[in-house]
């Protein structure tokens, strides 16, 4: 996920995305206890890609109470 697409998102987009994102993480955690995971790479993916929007979330936060 590029963070430029994040950032044309508004804020409760965003919050969207982050539970998503947060459904996928425990699905993907769920399949790697269970040994049914083929793309480990995803587990490191969505971390970041939740890490993305949490930061855009807080930049805007910022953002607005600084105006």
């Amino acid at each position: 996920m590029k963070t430029a697409d994040l950032r044309s998102k508004s804020a409760d987009q965003l919050q969207a995305q982050l539970v998503q994102l947060k459904k996928e993480q425990f699905n993907l955690r769920f399949q790697q206890a269970t040994g049914q995971l083929e793309k480990t790479a995803r587990v490191k993916e969505v971390r970041r890609d939740i890490a993305r929007v949490k930061t855009l979330l807080a930049q805007q936060a910022k953002a607005e109470a600084e105006a």
